[in-house]
C-alpha cells in the first residue's frame, strides 16, 4: 500500500475539516454545560454556607458521637431478640417489595420498549409513567402508604414495590430494546406470530439482564427499608430512630453493626448469583 501524497491529505483535511475541528455549536455547547456546571457549584457552595471550618468542626463533633457509640450494647438479651426480629422484619420488606415490583414491571417493560409497541403515543405514556413513578422517592411513598393503609412492614414493603416499580419498568424496556434481533427475526421466519417473538425471541436474552438486577436491588431495598422505616413503615428503622431520639448511643452503633452485616451477607450472595448467572449467559 503507498503512502498518501501531501496533496492527498490535505484534501482529505479539507473534507473532513469540520469533524476534526468540530463545529461552532458543538464548542459553544461544551462552554456552555461547563460554565453552567461551574455556576451550580459556586452556588451550591454559597447557598449551602460550606466553609472550612464547618467541616473540620463537624469532623470533631462526629468523633465525639464515635466515642459515646464504643461499644456497642444492645441493653438486654431481651433487646437483642427484638432488634434481629426487626432486622429479619426489614429483609422481607425489602425481599418481598422488590420480586413483587420485578413481576409487575415486566409487562410494563415490554409496553415502554421501542421495538416490542410501535405506537410513539403508547411508548411516550408508558415512558413518562414510570418516569413519574421513579421520581417519586421510596421514603416519599412510605409517607403515602403509611397513611393509606397504616403503620407497619405492610406499608413499607407497598412503598418499595411502588418505588421500584418504575426503576424496574425502565431498566427492562432499555435491555428489551439493546436485545439482538436476529434471534426474533429467526422465530418470524418459522411462521412465529408476535407472542411467540417475544417469548422465544425476546424472553431468553433479557431474563438473566432482569435477574441480575432484580438481585442488586434486595440488596440496595435492604438499606432503604431501614430508612423507610424511621417514618413508621416497619422493621429495623422504626427502632433505631427510637433509639438516635433516646440517645441511646450504643444501641444505635448495634443496630448498625447489625445492618451492615445484614447487607455485607446480602451482597455476598447476590454477587455470586450474579456471577453465576453472567457465566451461564457467557456459556
Amino acid at each position: 500500500m503507498s503512502a498518501i501524497t501531501d496533496t492527498e491529505r490535505a484534501e482529505i483535511l479539507a473534507r473532513h475539516a469540520g469533524a476534526i475541528r468540530g463545529s461552532l455549536t458543538a464548542r459553544i455547547a461544551t462552554i456552555g454545560t461547563i460554565a453552567a456546571l461551574l455556576g451550580l457549584f459556586v452556588y451550591g457552595l454559597t447557598t449551602l454556607e460550606t466553609t472550612l471550618w464547618r467541616v473540620l468542626s463537624g469532623f470533631g463533633n462526629l468523633g465525639t458521637f464515635v466515642a459515646l457509640m464504643l461499644p456497642p450494647d444492645p441493653g438486654s438479651w431481651a433487646r437483642t431478640i427484638i432488634f434481629v426480629q426487626a432486622l429479619f422484619e426489614t429483609i422481607a420488606i425489602a425481599f418481598l417489595g422488590t420480586v413483587l415490583a420485578a413481576i409487575l414491571a415486566l409487562p410494563l417493560g415490554f409496553v415502554a420498549a421501542r421495538n416490542v409497541i410501535a405506537n410513539r403515543l403508547v411508548h411516550f405514556f408508558a415512558r413518562r409513567s414510570l418516569d413519574t413513578i421513579r421520581g417519586v422517592d421510596a421514603l416519599i411513598w412510605a409517607l403515602i402508604w403509611v397513611n393509606v393503609v397504616g403503620l407497619g412492614p405492610f406499608a413499607g414493603m407497598l412503598a418499595i414495590m411502588t418505588a421500584d416499580l418504575g426503576a424496574f419498568g425502565k431498566l427492562y424496556s432499555e435491555a428489551i430494546e439493546a436485545a439482538d434481533r436476529k434471534p426474533v427475526e429467526g422465530v418470524t421466519s418459522v411462521g412465529g406470530g408476535r407472542l411467540h417473538e417475544i417469548r422465544f425471541g425476546l424472553l431468553p436474552q433479557v431474563l438473566p439482564v432482569i435477574a441480575s438486577q432484580v438481585l442488586y436491588f434486595i440488596e440496595s431495598n435492604t438499606r432503604s427499608s431501614t430508612i423507610i422505616g424511621i417514618v413508621g413503615a416497619g422493621g429495623i428503622g422504626l427502632y433505631l430512630a427510637e433509639t438516635i431520639r433516646t440517645l441511646e448511643w450504643q444501641q444505635v452503633s448495634f443496630l448498625i453493626l447489625l445492618i451492615l452485616v445484614a447487607v455485607s451477607v446480602i451482597d455476598l450472595i447476590s454477587s455470586r448469583l450474579r456471577f453465576a448467572i453472567i457465566g451461564k449467559r457467557a456459556a
